[in-house]
């Protein structure tokens, strides 16, 4: 990685942490689908090096504000989330290129429909979701994330569909998030994949991480919670675009 990729790298992340601490997801489907489509670096350094970060900038996002978080709700997403990545790993493995790339189209489109429909309508629910939601959410993050290292769209759609305050949707994602972090370190750490490299480029992006995490908790965006229900959304439907025209892009070729 030349000098000029890591800098961009490190305004990436300093970037997605902001977005991240104000919404309460991004940072790694933002860093991982820029390094990715940049090509900054290889996708499987930069997934473990977002673990990492993620930790860091949970570690100073959540202080103080663990009170808002509605625990069944996480619990049984987390449930749903952590042994459907293995399945998702799985399933990838099983299905043919074109079989897999067919259904990544499909995906897409789902969560492109999801995104639209929920941004031109940004109300939330009248009543919150039972906790047989937010596990099957768990559920569809969790193969999305085993398939396509993607595990954000269903748990973003759940979360801000739901008529919880901003401030409960941002803190019980970013748990979430933190406890799929956990779980994805430990097994690189367990499969020997966190090599000088990654530590020292860990170590490299946690202070900026730390200080766009400290700005977005001092000086959050000045928008109302239906305009960040709409940005949430919006990003749902770039995700679903970016899905479907990577896989056609493979059909192409």
């Amino acid at each position: 990685m030349s000098a000029a990729q890591a800098l961009a790298l490190l305004v990436l992340m300093g970037a997605a942490s902001y977005f991240q601490t104000v919404t309460g997801f991004g940072l790694g489907m933002i860093v991982i689908g820029a390094a990715s489509g940049l090509n900054l670096a290889p996708v499987a350094s930069v997934a473990a090096v977002v673990s990492l970060v993620t930790l860091a900038n949970s570690a100073i996002a959540l202080p103080g504000k663990l009170h808002h978080v509605d625990w069944r709700a996480v619990r049984a997403a987390t449930l749903g989330l952590l042994p459907s990545v293995g399945a998702g790993v799985l399933l990838l493995g099983y299905l043919s290129g074109g079989a897999s790339g067919i259904l990544q189209f499909l995906l897409g489109a789902v969560i492109l429909y999801g995104g639209l429909g929920a941004a031109l309508r940004p109300a939330p629910l009248e009543r919150r979701s039972d906790d047989r939601g937010f596990f099957l959410s768990g559920v569809s993050g969790g193969l999305l994330s085993g398939m396509f290292g993607i595990s954000g769209p269903p748990l973003v759609f759940q979360f801000y569909r739901q008529p919880m305050s901003l401030v409960e949707i941002r803190c019980a994602l970013i748990v979430i998030f933190a406890a799929t972090a956990v779980i994805r370190t430990v097994f690189s750490a367990w499969e020997g994949q966190l090599d000088r490299v990654i530590w020292v480029q860990s170590a490299l992006a946690v202070p900026i991480v730390a200080l766009a995490t400290i700005a977005a908790r001092r000086y959050p965006p000045p928008i109302s919670g239906v305009a960040t229900r709409r940005i949430a959304f919006g990003v749902l439907v770039g995700i679903g675009c970016y899905l479907m025209v990577s896989a056609a892009l493979v059909w192409i070729r």
